[in-house]
Parts: C-alpha cells; sequence; structure tokens
C-alpha cells in the first residue's frame, strides 16, 4: 500500500510529536508498505492562522498525488485530521488543547471563542464521521468523549529504541527529563526539595521557555547545589541518567500520554506523578511501580524521602514497572496491525 501521514511541524520546536510520526513511518516501512509523512506549517497564533489552516486541510483532497493513488491515510494531529480521503484512519495524538480542556486557564477573548467554536464543529463533524478512531491514551479518549460524544479506542506505543534501556545501580539524585515549560511542573519538584530530610538532588533535563524561571526558583530557594540543569541530551545521556536514577519525577498537568512514564518503566525506575497529571496515571500503580501523589510540594517531598530511605523498595518497584510494561503489550507491531487492519 501506498500511505500517507499528514503531520505539523512548528519550526524550531522539536518533541514527542516528530518521534511518534518518525517511528509509526518506520514501522509502517517494516511491514513492506512504502509510507511518506507530509508536514504542514503550524504555529499557535493568532487565532486567525488556526482557522485558515483548518480551511487548508479541510480543503485538501489526499486521494492522489502526482498519479500516485494513496490508498490509506493515518492522521494523528489537529488540524491534520480534516484532510479528505475515502480511507483515513485516526488515530488520535491530541486535540487542540488550548479550545478544550486548557481553554479556562487563558485570557479569554472573542478571536479564542471563536477558534473555539468552530474547532469543536469540525472535530465533531469530522471525527464523528469517521467509522473507527483510535486514540494515543485513555486519558486523549476520555477528552474526546467528554467533549464531542465520540467513541475511540485507545492503543499505546512503546518510547524510540525501548529496547535500548537499561538499569543500573541508583545514585542519589531523581531524574527529571521533560521540556521546561509550565505545564510540566518542574517547579513542583524544586519545591519539594525545600521540605525532603534527605540530601538528595535533582537532574532536570530539557530546553524551554521556562528555564529561566526555574532557574531563578533554585536561586531563591537556596537549592542550587541540588539541582542540576543539564539542558538538551543525546539518546544515550538521556538513558545513562535513566539508569542511575533513584526514581524518575514526571508530574505534568493533564499529560496527553507521557514517553517518560514508560521509559522509567524500562529503565526499572519507579515513577512519581501526581494526581491530576493525566496519562501517566495509565501507568502507574500507587506503591505498586512508583506513587500518584497530590501536585503538593510537601506530598512529593515525602515519598523521594521514603524511596531515598528503602533503596530496596525504590529497586522492588522498578523492577514492577519493567514487569507491567511486558504485560501490556506495548509494541509497533501491534500498532501497525491495527492501523492497518
Amino acid at each position: 500500500m501506498k500511505i500517507l501521514i499528514p503531520c505539523i511541524q512548528a519550526p524550531f520546536i522539536t518533541g514527542g510529536g516528530q518521534i511518534h510520526v518518525a517511528q509509526l513511518c518506520k514501522s509502517i516501512q517494516e511491514f513492506g508498505h512504502q509510507v511518506e509523512a507530509v508536514s504542514f506549517p503550524f504555529k499557535f497564533s493568532p487565532e486567525d492562522y488556526l482557522l485558515k489552516s483548518m480551511q487548508y486541510c479541510l480543503s485538501n483532497d489526499f486521494e492522489n498525488f502526482n498519479g500516485h493513488q494513496i490508498d490509506r491515510v493515518i492522521a494523528l494531529q489537529f488540524p491534520t485530521y480534516y484532510v479528505q480521503h475515502p480511507n483515513k484512519v485516526v488515530w488520535l495524538m491530541h486535540q487542540h488543547r488550548a479550545v478544550y480542556e486548557l481553554y479556562d486557564m487563558q485570557p479569554q477573548t472573542p478571536e479564542l471563542a471563536l477558534l473555539k467554536e468552530q474547532v469543536h464543529k469540525y472535530d465533531t463533524q469530522e471525527l464523528g464521521a469517521l467509522s473507527k478512531i483510535y486514540a494515543n491514551s485513555q486519558n486523549v479518549s476520555d477528552r474526546l468523549q467528554r467533549y464531542n460524544q465520540i467513541e475511540s479506542t485507545p492503543l499505546y506505543h512503546p518510547p524510540k529504541d525501548a529496547d535500548l534501556f537499561f538499569c543500573a545501580p541508583s545514585e542519589s539524585f531523581i531524574f527529571c527529563p521533560s521540556r521546561l515549560e509550565a505545564l510540566k511542573r518542574q517547579d513542583l519538584l524544586i519545591k519539594a526539595l525545600q521540605h525532603t530530610n534527605s540530601d538528595i538532588g535533582v537532574i532536570i533535563a530539557g530546553e524551554g521557555g521556562q528555564k529561566d524561571t526555574f532557574v531563578d526558583l533554585v536561586e531563591e530557594l537556596g537549592l542550587g547545589d541540588r539541582v542540576k540543569f543539564v539542558g538538551f541530551l543525546t539518546e544515550e545521556e538521556k538513558r545513562q541518567f535513566y539508569a542511575h536514577s533513584l526514581a524518575v519525577f514526571f508530574g505534568p498537568y493533564d499529560e496527553d500520554y507521557g514517553y517518560i512514564t514508560l521509559e522509567a518503566m524500562l529503565s526499572s525506575k519507579p515513577v512519581i506523578t501526581c494526581t491530576d497529571s493525566g496519562g501517566p496515571l495509565e501507568f502507574v500503580e500507587n506503591d505498586r511501580n512508583g506513587y500518584v501523589v497530590a501536585p503538593e510540594p510537601e506530598q512529593i517531598a515525602r515519598v523521594i524521602d521514603k524511596l531515598h530511605a528503602d533503596k530496596k523498595l525504590a529497586q522492588s518497584m522498578g523492577q514492577e514497572g519493567r514487569a507491567m510494561f511486558i504485560e501490556k503489550n506495548i509494541t509497533w507491531h501491534n500498532v501497525v496491525e491495527k492501523l492497518l487492519g
């Protein structure tokens, strides 16, 4: 088959979305099909730009390109899941969150209200017309049902190079890899260090718009010797930090899915997450392979101290996490079979 995957590219922003698309293309090729990702330029504002992008995708026929008949389209992202094709499958990464669950967290404007109205209308119309929709996670599936009354099936996929993650003897630090943005809430972990009884450190990896804010917070709290910002890491460097950490903190607000949870499980490390973190809650079971606590620094500090005081507990929780990952059959083979079924 000839398969196209329409996707978005926000210049100079790299994240899980790009990895997701690349891995899907690679896996489909391994099944013997021809596949290409077709990128649409994307930016988050102004609202008028998004409305025009929606209309462009709605008017774009993906059935034929330069004499090549396209057998299937697999769409994952807003607004590319609006492209037209009679054999379109949607595997929903997430909808445009700014007009759904994050809408009330922003300044309200007439432009944003109009965008919300149009996105809800066309999401319900276009996604509702499909006979089968897959979602990136149960959390994404639940949102689609809550806001658009559309049913979908969660379909999990593994992180990049899942077979290369490994476990090594733990050292006295909590690892926190993620983009440095407000929704990722690295500040909760930084503030938690004030309340720990141990002198355990934190290693924060990644780049992002909130880096200066987090660096200033560390300085303000006098934690300079306990928090290390290591910036961008290669995949090999990242696996090393996972392997040697005592535990991994990943406490975002309402995450769609979250590779970090799975990468920690593959590294046999317990995960500390929060009760409102969304996607990670589908994998972290409190007191089994990590801790699910209120998004409060004191609660995070309490479980950090517990793991620091009992290294055998941390080790057994990490081993349980890896076993859980294997039990769930999270493989690209399973994903491609479902999408091409």
